[in-house]
C-alpha cells in the first residue's frame, strides 16, 4: 500500500529510509488492529439484530397461538392473565356456589341436597296438568274474593301464603305473625290469637286494592302446602266433627245436622255425623247449595284448586305435608327468612302418610260414593302428584 507521509504545507524533509523502514511495521499493526475492531463491532451489531428479530418472531408466534380466531383455528382454551370484571364476578360466584354446595353436602341429609330439583319437578307437573284440557273443569277456578281471603300477606318480607287447612297451616301462620312483628317469637303467641284475624296482625290479600293485589301477586314469594287429599278429608272430619278441640260448636250443631238431613240413608240412626255421611256430601255434584249455607267453614274440606287457584296464580314453592321436615327449611330459605325464624318442631311420624288409617275410614264406604268423591278431588290428585287410590276405587 502506498502512503504519503508528507504534508503539502511543510517543506520537503530528508528522511532516513532505513529509519522509515523500521517504523513501517508498527503502523501496519495499528491499522490491522483497527480493522479487527471494526469487524468485531459489525459482528456484535449483527448478533443484536438476530436476537432482536428472534424476539419479534417469538412474540408474533405467541400472539398468534393465543388468539384462535386469527386463522379460524380451533385451539384448546388458554388461561388468560387478564380477566374482565364480569369474568371476575362470575368466577367468584362459581367458587362461592361450589363451596356452598360442598358445605350443604357435608352438613345436610342427601334428600335435602336434592330439594331444588324436587320442587322444580313439582312446579313442572303443576304447569303440565294445568294445560291438560280434559281436566280444565277440575284444575281451574276464578281468582275471586274467596281465594284472595285465603292468602295472607307479609309485606315486610314480601311473602304471600295461601291457607290450606289441615296440613299444618297453624304453624305457618305463627311464622308469619312473628315476621310481621306482632310477637317476637312463636312460643309467645297464644293459641286463641293465631286464628283471630283481628288480633294476629295478618292482613288478607283481599284487603288491598286491585292494583296492589296484582303487584303483590307478581312480585312476592308465594307458597302453600298440600297433603294427600283423602287423608286431609279424614283429618278435617276428625277435627271438626269428632274431637273439635277449639270448641267450635257450629260444626256439630249446624253443619252436621244439615249434612245428616240430606245425605243419611238410615233416618232412624241417631248418632252424630258419620264419615259415610260426610263423604256422600262431598261427592255430590250438587254439594254447592249446602256450601253456600255453611259459608267459609267449608275451607277445611274443599279442594286446593278452590282454595288457592294454583293454575291462575304462579306460586314459587308448593310444599308437601308428607315431606314437611325437608320442605319447611327449604321454603324459609327460598323466602330469605331462614335466619329470622324457624318452623316449629315437627313431632316424629306426624306427617307420614298413613294408608292403614285411610283404608280403615273408607272401609264402610260404597265404591260408588268413593268414586264420586275421587271425581271431585281428581284435580288435586293430578296437580300435586298424588297416586290415584286404586285400593279404594277397585
Amino acid at each position: 500500500m502506498k502512503r504519503n507521509y508528507f504534508s503539502r504545507k511543510n517543506p520537503p524533509v530528508h528522511i532516513n529510509f532505513s529509519l522509515a523502514f523500521e517504523m513501517q511495521e508498527p503502523t501496519e499493526v495499528i491499522w490491522l488492529t483497527s480493522d479487527i475492531m471494526h469487524h468485531r463491532w459489525l459482528l456484535l451489531v449483527a448478533c443484536f439484530w438476530v436476537v432482536f428479530m428472534f424476539m419479534v418472531a417469538t412474540k408474533f408466534i405467541t400472539l398468534t397461538f393465543k388468539d384462535p380466531d386469527v386463522y379460524g383455528a380451533k385451539q384448546e382454551p388458554l388461561i388468560l392473565t387478564a380477566i374482565t370484571e364480569i369474568d371476575k364476578v362470575r368466577v367468584t360466584k362459581e367458587k362461592r356456589l361450589s363451596g356452598e354446595l360442598q358445605t350443604i353436602g357435608k352438613s345436610l341429609p342427601e334428600d335435602l341436597v336434592h330439594q331444588p330439583l324436587v320442587h322444580m319437578e313439582r312446579l313442572e307437573l303443576l304447569r303440565n296438568v294445568c294445560q291438560d284440557a280434559s281436566l280444565k273443569n277440575l284444575t281451574h277456578t276464578t281468582v275471586s274474593k274467596f281465594v284472595l281471603d285465603r292468602i295472607f300477606v307479609c309485606d315486610k318480607h314480601k311473602i304471600l301464603f295461601c291457607q290450606t287447612p289441615k296440613v299444618g297451616n297453624t304453624q305457618w301462620k305463627k311464622v308469619l305473625i312473628v315476621l310481621n312483628g306482632a310477637f317476637s317469637s312463636i312460643d309467645e303467641i297464644p293459641e286463641n290469637v293465631v286464628h283471630d284475624h283481628e288480633k294476629n296482625g295478618l292482613p288478607r290479600l283481599s284487603s288491598f286494592s286491585d292494583s296492589e293485589i296484582q303487584k303483590r301477586l307478581k312480585l312476592y314469594f308465594k307458597f302453600f302446602i298440600v297433603r294427600d287429599p283423602f287423608e286431609r278429608l279424614i283429618s278435617a272430619f276428625k277435627d271438626k266433627f269428632v274431637h273439635n278441640p277449639r270448641f267450635e260448636p257450629w260444626y256439630r250443631h249446624e253443619i252436621a245436622p244439615g249434612i245428616i238431613r240430606k245425605y243419611r240413608k238410615d233416618r232412624t240412626e241417631t248418632k252424630g255425623l258419620q264419615f259415610e255421611d260426610f263423604v256422600r256430601y262431598l261427592g255430590d255434584p250438587n254439594h254447592r247449595w249446602l256450601d253456600l249455607q255453611f259459608g267459609d267453614h267449608i275451607i277445611h274440606w274443599i279442594t286446593y284448586v278452590e282454595l288457592c287457584a294454583p293454575c291462575e296464580i304462579m306460586y314459587s314453592v308448593i310444599g308437601h305435608h308428607e315431606t314437611l321436615e325437608e320442605d319447611a327449611p327449604y321454603i324459609l330459605k327460598e323466602a330469605g327468612i331462614d335466619h329470622l325464624v324457624s318452623y316449629p318442631t315437627i313431632p316424629p311420624g306426624i306427617t307420614v302418610y298413613n294408608k292403614t288409617k285411610v283404608e280403615r275410614y273408607f272401609s264402610g264406604i260404597s265404591k260408588r260414593d268413593v268414586r264420586r268423591l275421587y271425581a271431585r278431588f281428581e284435580g288435586d290428585f293430578n296437580l300435586f302428584g298424588y297416586q290415584e287410590p286404586d285400593f279404594l276405587l277397585n
